[in-house]
């Protein structure tokens, strides 16, 4: 006998691509990014204002390829917008303890639209415009540097990185921003760009370069020196195209 009803798959949820970040006007201060080529694996970048005082940002590299990560881009954009719009809305909060409950939930939403583990490194900062301060979390990106008149330093990994255990933790600390102070953040594509036609298989255009970029790169705009910086990574891979997302972020304060 035919049976009388007949079950139907429920149609996937759309797979949509994280929307394009369109930078806030700053008090004091600019902000800005810039990737290189093509987008093909997790970069995603974005900023928002949420308090009077307050703008988030952050930095993250979700792992996969672009055609395959697509949902969980999502999500991070999703619980990085609205759980830090809430978490930071109020003019007295702990700075500190809201950035360690937006990693948590973070790291828990990656988790669960993953299905398991789901690696993440990511840098979110939160610039108070009003005291000048940032307070930020490292989670297993790559070093954030911080320069002013005294030179470079590395605002070094804090935590692990999101999406590889239920109950990591991390750690928030806050700097001081001077005036003309810098801050860069790059993806581990840049780092770890290579050009294996003239150097040596190992050799990256790492860290170190990075840093005399920026150290040359006196009174720019953050927009020019994002793209100065991808300049010349793209200048050392010596190709059209990259394996990895290669991407730029920078902070300044002008005031």
């Amino acid at each position: 006998m035919c049976a009388l009803f007949k079950t139907r798959a429920l149609a996937p949820l759309p797979v949509m691509e994280p929307v394009a970040s369109s930078f806030p006007e700053i008090d004091g201060a600019e902000i800005a990014a810039t990737t290189y080529g093509k987008r093909v694996a997790g970069d995603f970048y974005d900023s928002l204002r949420v308090s009077p005082d307050r703008i988030l940002f952050g930095l993250l590299d979700v792992a996969g390829r672009r055609e395959t990560n697509q949902r969980v881009l999502s999500t991070a954009q999703n619980i990085f917008r609205s759980r830090g719009a809430e978490f930071f809305a109020e003019p007295d909060i702990n700075e500190s303890e809201a950035m360690v409950s937006l990693c948590l939930r973070l790291n828990r939403g990656l988790m669960e639209t993953a299905g398991g583990v789901h690696p993440c490194p990511a840098f979110i900062g939160c610039y108070h415009e009003r005291l000048g301060t940032l307070c930020y979390t490292n989670a297993g990106h790559t070093s954030g540097l911080l320069r002013d008149g005294t030179g470079i330093v590395e605002l070094p990994s804090t935590g692990l990185a999101l999406g590889l255990f239920s109950h990591a933790t991390c750690e928030a600390p806050t700097v001081a921003l001077a005036k003309g102070a810098v801050l860069l953040l790059v993806s581990r594509g840049v780092v770890e760009g290579k050009c294996k036609e003239v150097k040596s298989e190992d050799e990256e255009f790492g860290l170190e370069r990075v840093k005399e970029r920026l150290q040359s790169e006196l009174g720019a705009s953050a927009q020019a020196i994002s793209g100065s910086i991808l300049n010349s990574v793209g200048e050392f891979t010596c190709q059209p195209l990259v394996p990895d997302d290669m991407t730029a972020l920078v902070f300044v304060r002008t005031v």
